[in-house]
């Protein structure tokens, strides 16, 4: 092997081993500090240890595979119920709001919810204030923001974020038009349409949530 080859093999490992290092601090970082932009998470985890090659930034998709190994192992007593209590707290959001054709997205959807996140809900209506008039006329008190979303790399439109807490969870609700329905943004992890989850699909998670639980305790009765 020449030199030239030997220091070509050895500047990808490097550079590899250094996007794991910074995928699994920005994993960290997401978790214990509630973080959940990718690319804020990555910037400061490449900080945190001193790596300044931009080449060695990990892509969004591997901050969600550390984030979820991270999880695994430090985790393990207590995101699982996490996720649980917020899978079950959607479902009953969704029911509430089924007149705008819910849909559930983010951490809650992917497995990945911890203390810090969120319920976040897609709900579709051709008129933006309707459903912050349902929700107020209900007793519901909101906060608003808004939120871009990519549909592709030149259309980013903006649009109505509803913030509001339910038994003390935290809610975020994204208003869409209702031919919105039909395509879903594109997902902030990996750039292709953002999965989505309707009332039906989110009770059958909660379903394998429980048979994978009772199959758990279950295995360490028999131990």
């Amino acid at each position: 092997m020449s030199r030239g080859e030997h220091h070509r093999i050895h500047a990808h490992d490097r550079l590899r081993r250094n996007r794991l290092r910074i995928a699994q601090e920005a994993a960290r970082l997401m978790s214990e500090h509630g973080i959940r932009d990718f690319h804020h998470a990555k910037l400061k985890a490449a900080e945190r240890l001193g790596i300044l090659d931009t080449q060695a930034l990990p892509r969004n998709l591997e901050i969600e595979d550390a984030l979820r190994e991270h999880q695994r192992l430090f985790l393990a007593d207590s995101q699982p119920q996490l996720l649980k209590q917020r899978r079950e707290a959607a479902v009953e959001a969704m029911q509430f709001l089924a007149s705008f054709e819910p849909r559930l997205v983010g951490a809650v959807l992917e497995g990945t919810a911890d203390a810090h996140s969120a319920v976040c809900l897609h709900v579709f209506s051709d008129d933006p204030d309707a459903v912050g008039l349902y929700l107020r006329e209900h007793g519901v008190p909101i906060e608003t923001q808004t939120r871009r979303l990519r549909n592709n790399r030149d259309d980013q439109p903006e649009y109505p974020v509803l913030l509001f807490a339910a038994d003390e969870l935290p809610f975020d609700l994204t208003v869409l038009p209702r031919d919105a329905l039909r395509q879903a943004p594109l997902d902030r992890a990996d750039d292709r349409p953002m999965r989505r989850a309707s009332l039906a699909q989110v009770e059958i998670l909660l379903a394998e949530d429980s048979d994978d639980a009772f199959e758990q305790q279950l295995s360490m009765a028999l131990r």
